[in-house]
């Protein structure tokens, strides 16, 4: 499959399964500059991998623009490997549907964890910059221990999102690191000349939490760390008021801390963690083993509960997120709340802690069934609301 231009590969892509919205798009500056970047780099023979493509602006690029024969790929999000296949399907890829070790692959593109199998041998690796400094310590360091001794790194972010500390990351990691001029708010760090890996392949942070009294597993992408956060923190001091369900789901674990805790006062209870990130569903097994809770709770990657039956569960918990990327839109929590409708039985309770500021107690009530303001603190709003029964 061939395009003429970057623009043809660009203007196709969607975000679906992801929220779509007149002023999202599944595209950045990021993208457009590390592309180019690579344009001067890389050859159709170029062993390419890429980590972090949102829905698929750097795979299908390499491949359609640049004329990169083969791609390994990892995403973190579902949304975003679903998204990639989707829009690989448009552009003409052949997505075969075929498992490879336990991943999935088309003659052109393979998903995989982010791991040796990603990496081993690859001479180019194009890279959308995490937030958070952990997961780029992840990265950087399976880069630098699989990838070819002599493999470049181009790193791509908004500025805005970038900073010293990424450096810092990629020192420790590279011998060169090599900042690029801004443009159009984006910027390029070019690191390479890996440093031989000095131990074991890192572990994930698990830090006890002596307030819960809990010990919490986090590899470098899942949300919050192995900390608690604000929001959380809050929605727990209902816990006491939460009924005993036959079978409960922390919908967005992350961490899987609600989890963890409502599976320890609820011993009646079966109990899903539920992501959309794979660091974030392993981050929630890894908390349920620490606490021999393991046996009780389940973990689920997935899109919004998408492959669980409807009225399957009585009790939903849910810190939902307010941003999606760099901006914040309400589509994130509707979308939840619409699946939360889907999945909880009639009379079944979805319980949401989320920021004052937004207005989400009309599409509560609307979507899933009348709401019920539990609490409220300078920051936050707990409520509580009961499924409508079937009509």
């Amino acid at each position: 499959m061939a395009q003429n231009t970057l623009e043809d590969v660009f203007g196709t892509l969607r975000r679906r399964p992801d929220v779509e919205a007149p002023n999202l798009q599944a595209w950045d500056a990021t993208d457009r500059l590390l592309m180019e970047a690579a344009a001067g780099v890389v050859t159709p023979e170029s062993r390419v991998t890429v980590i972090g493509d949102r829905y698929g602006a750097l795979t299908l690029g390499a491949l359609t623009w640049l004329g990169v024969h083969k791609v390994r790929v990892h995403q973190d999000l579902i949304t975003g490997e679903r998204a990639l296949r989707n829009n690989a399907e448009v552009l003409g890829a052949d997505y075969s549907g075929t498992t490879v070790n336990g991943s999935r692959a088309t003659g052109e593109f393979l998903q995989l964890p982010l791991g040796k199998e990603l990496l081993s041998g690859a001479d180019i690796v194009l890279l959308q910059l995490p937030r958070s400094l952990a997961e780029l310590e992840e990265i950087a360091d399976a880069v630098a221990r699989y990838a070819s001794p002599g493999a470049g790194l181009l790193a791509g972010g908004r500025v805005k999102h970038m900073s010293l500390g990424m450096n810092a990351v990629l020192e420790r990691h590279f011998r060169s690191v090599r900042p690029q001029l801004a443009r159009q708010k984006s910027r390029i760090i070019v690191a390479g000349d890996a440093k031989a890996p000095s131990g074991p392949v890192p572990e994930p942070a698990v830090e006890h939490l002596a307030e819960l009294d809990l010990d919490v597993e986090a590899h470098g992408a899942a949300f919050a760390g192995p900390r608690l956060d604000i929001g959380t923190r809050f929605l727990l001091t209902f816990l006491a008021q939460m009924p005993a369900a036959r079978h409960a789901i922390d919908l967005g674990c992350g961490t899987g801390i609600l989890a963890a805790m409502y599976a320890r006062h609820n011993a009646g209870s079966a109990v899903t963690a539920t992501d959309q990130s794979a660091a974030a569903v392993a981050s929630a097994l890894g908390t349920a083993r620490a606490n021999g809770l393991s046996d009780r709770i389940g973990v689920l990657q997935d899109d919004a509960m998408s492959t669980l039956p409807a009225e399957s569960a009585d009790l939903i918990l849910l810190n939902p997120p307010f941003h999606l990327g760099a901006s914040v839109h309400a589509g994130a929590g509707i979308k939840l709340f619409e699946a939360a409708a889907r999945v909880l039985a009639p009379g079944g309770e979805l319980w949401t802690v989320f920021n004052r500021h937004l207005h989400y107690l009309p599409a509560l009530d609307s979507l899933v069934g009348p709401t019920t303001v539990k609490g409220q603190n300078s920051k936050f709003t707990v409520a509580v609301s009961r499924r409508r029964p079937n009509r």
